[in-house]
């Protein structure tokens, strides 16, 4: 994908206007109370979420990762990456044939 260098990239301020605008006072979005319902499917990704210890996400291997980066140390095994592609892609067609 090439990114169109013609874009010109939004103020942050006008990031914030058009959020501020989306909530109308006085909308239930606003309101104490206001019921959400969640789907069945998001009940069960919350609960393996839970079964796995709640985090989801590894912070001290982001920040190991986010400083690599920031150092040019980080290196990136595109060999690799195709291979767990791969495997990614026969685990989701076993899973459709069963």
């Amino acid at each position: 994908m090439k990114i169109d260098p013609t874009l010109k990239p939004a103020a942050a301020s006008a990031v914030t206007e058009d959020r501020t605008r989306a909530v109308k006072p006085g909308s239930t979005a606003r309101q104490p109370g206001a019921t959400v319902q969640v789907s069945p499917l998001a009940s069960q990704l919350q609960s393996i979420d839970a079964a796995d210890g709640g985090e989801s996400v590894d912070a001290s291997r982001v920040a190991q990762v986010k400083l690599a980066i920031a150092q040019g140390r980080y290196e990136i095994d595109a060999e690799k990456i195709a291979d767990r592609l791969i495997e990614s892609t026969r685990e989701s067609l076993r899973g459709a044939k069963a």
